[in-house]
């Protein structure tokens, strides 16, 4: 059942069960809207009793969502979020003000990239009320075409009927070591160095981690360990912890660059690519404009970045994404 097509909540309820969700228990969610613990449990009760089936499991003071609670959490936060974005319209509109702003990207985009892009921005096209939401790669898209972001910034791949790709960009994986790593005095790291060494790197199969694994495989390499992660930041810390080198993109380490450890270049390119995308045929505010604008600029900032004709998306994630001869050398 979707809450968008139902006249029949009442929105203290959907807030009520939102707090306890984010809480952990009635008691809680009390504190949080500044109610009785039996009104709360009065308006889940409502709730429940309006759907037709139990969104908590209760035993005694301890509560746990139900499978159906889990996914109509989803949709309450969803309607929630909409809700709080129509009251800043509503006044950004009512004071001649930049409309509100939804940003979505990856975690490595969103922390070493964006910002920069929004100090790049004219504050006079910076909204008042700014969202960030760091997802994956493939909510980002998500996110777009539902229109619950305004923009994103994410790597490949993006071709969807529904997306308006501003441009596509790629720069080369690097290498992240500790300052004191022996290998740390080389310009530029063979991956023949890194047989014996751990190596951490990012996890998911159907983006980046597959050309890093077939780069190791066309290098004869097998690492001795590897550590998977779902985010460069964390890869970085782990560098910086001693626990091994890290091959990531290079937004993270540019953006966010940690003490006590380096950034070095390696021999073969490992191509990371990454565009910005809105809605399909939605028209662009002056802010959205200026944002992809931004990021394409502070994006070409990194070493070896270049563009790409973002018409051939398609074509470009294949060659890139498929089974092609592999590159070698530091792009210049």
């Amino acid at each position: 059942m979707s809450i968008m097509h139902s006249n029949s909540f009442d929105i203290r309820q959907l807030e009520a069960f939102a707090a306890v969700m984010s809480a952990g228990s009635v008691t809680g969610a009390a504190r949080l809207l500044g109610r009785s613990q039996p009104a709360v449990t009065r308006l889940i009760q409502d709730l429940e009793a309006d759907i037709g089936y139990a969104l908590l499991h209760r035993s005694g003071p301890r509560i746990t969502p139900t499978a159906r609670g889990l996914l109509f959490h989803a949709e309450v936060e969803r309607h929630l979020s909409s809700l709080a974005h129509i009251r800043e319209r509503a006044t950004a509109i009512g004071l001649d003000e930049p409309a509100s702003l939804t940003i979505a990207a990856t975690p490595s985009l969103a922390a070493g990239i964006l910002p920069k892009v929004i100090a790049a921005v004219a504050p006079e096209l910076v909204p008042r009320h700014l969202h960030v939401q760091a997802l994956a790669a493939e909510n980002v898209v998500q996110a777009v075409l539902a229109r619950s972001a305004d923009f994103g910034i994410s790597s490949l791949p993006l071709e969807h009927p529904g997306l308006d790709v501003h441009w596509v960009a790629d720069a080369p994986c690097v290498l992240t070591l500790s300052a004191d790593d022996p290998l740390a005095g080389n310009d530029i790291v063979r991956l023949a160095d890194l047989a014996d060494r751990r190596i951490i790197t990012l996890a998911n199969p159907y983006r980046l981690r597959h050309r890093i694994d077939e780069a190791l495989e066309r290098a004869g390499i097998v690492p001795r360990q590897m550590i998977d992660v779902n985010a460069s930041i964390t890869a970085l810390t782990m560098v910086r912890a001693g626990l091994g080198v890290a091959i990531v993109e290079p937004a993270t380490v540019v953006g966010v660059p940690l003490e006590g450890t380096v950034m070095r270049m390696l021999d073969h390119t490992i191509p990371f690519l990454f565009g910005a995308i809105s809605p399909a045929a939605l028209p662009m505010t002056p802010t959205v404009a200026a944002m992809i604008d931004a990021a394409r600029a502070v994006a070409l900032a990194m070493p070896g970045c270049r563009l790409h004709d973002s018409g051939g998306v398609e074509a470009l994630a294949d060659s890139v994404y498929g089974q092609t001869p592999h590159s070698e050398g530091v792009p210049s």
